[in-house]
């Protein structure tokens, strides 16, 4: 590196070299997945014996769980590759990607199901509603111990979250199985059933698009939500020395992988007095104090360098 062009890294270890968020809770996606398989079987048996659609309709988002609970263990598992040759983070982003997909499936099964309860309140059928509140109580049961099981992990991971929301879209789905089938025992009013499977699908759609909007915002590269950039231009800003600042980027990687890059303009006389290591710490110091960051570049440049730089790229 030329004079003046120094990087300072955090104390944690760089992105790509530990776990990502979601490592932690793959024992429990899995725990997760095989009740999920047991109850997709048990409801697509009793859509067939009772014709529900509401039953069915959760089965269908059951079947869309076990697909996504499964890319989620997949991504954790290619997440937690060591880095190295042209990819130097490793496969951190595959996570990000898993939550994307599980976006997508979610919004098909969803879309479906609207059109399907739509299609069934024009010509309602007949539904035996003791049978249809047996398998729905079975469907609320497990999907209650998915969720206790993932509840910790959706707060720290955007790929544990996208199956958390999942899971909780069908536990909603099989309660309103449950009162759908309940309202049809005491009233005998069948469209109860086919207005159950449009709450399903329309529980499932804006967390969905929610949850997109995020991990769209990781492969853009935006700024994490929690991370308030003029706060930390002006925290850079303050300490002694620093002139200005330029190029400053916060990004994530992964759940859990912020990182953060800067180009810190110091005065000439205060880097000359302090010195590069001195200053880099101060740097580190302030923004581990005050910011969860896993990972800071800075380039220290002195005063007039960045004039410098851009009459040499013209």
């Amino acid at each position: 590196m030329g004079a003046g062009h120094d990087h300072g890294h955090s104390h944690g270890p760089p992105p790509g070299t530990s776990g990502t968020a979601a490592a932690a809770y793959r024992g429990r996606l899995r725990i997760a997945l095989g009740i999920t398989l047991t109850v997709l079987v048990a409801e697509i048996v009793g859509s067939a014996l009772t014709g529900s659609l509401a039953l069915l309709a959760d089965a269908g988002h059951m079947a869309t769980d076990a697909v996504g609970v499964s890319m989620a263990l997949v991504a954790i598992h290619f997440a937690n590759r060591p880095p190295g040759g042209r990819r130097t983070y490793g496969y951190a982003r595959a996570e990000i990607l898993a939550a994307l997909l599980n976006c997508l499936l979610l919004l098909g099964v969803g879309g479906f199901i609207l059109f399907e309860a739509i299609k069934r309140l024009a010509s309602p059928t007949e539904v035996p509603g003791g049978t249809t509140v047996v398998f729905g109580l079975v469907g609320v049961v497990a999907n209650l111990i998915s969720l206790a099981l993932l509840m910790r992990g959706q707060k720290e991971s955007l790929n544990v979250r996208g199956a958390f929301l999942e899971v909780l879209s069908d536990a909603l789905g099989s309660l309103a199985v449950v009162i759908s089938a309940l309202v049809i025992m005491a009233t005998g009013w069948t469209q109860a059933d086919p207005i159950a499977s449009l709450l399903i699908g329309l529980m499932i759609v804006p967390r969905t698009v929610k949850l997109m909007r995020e991990a769209l915002d990781v492969l853009l590269e935006a700024a994490p939500k929690d991370v308030d950039m003029d706060e930390i231009r002006s925290h850079i800003m303050a300490l002694p020395g620093v002139e200005d600042l330029h190029d400053l980027h916060v990004w994530t990687i992964t759940s859990g992988m912020p990182v953060l890059s800067a180009h810190v303009v110091v005065d000439h006389a205060a880097l000359d007095s302090v010195g590069h290591e001195k200053m880099l710490h101060d740097l580190q110091g302030c923004l581990g104090e005050h910011f969860d960051v896993e990972h800071c570049t800075f380039q220290l440049e002195p005063g007039g360098h960045a004039e410098h730089e851009a009459r040499l790229c013209h």
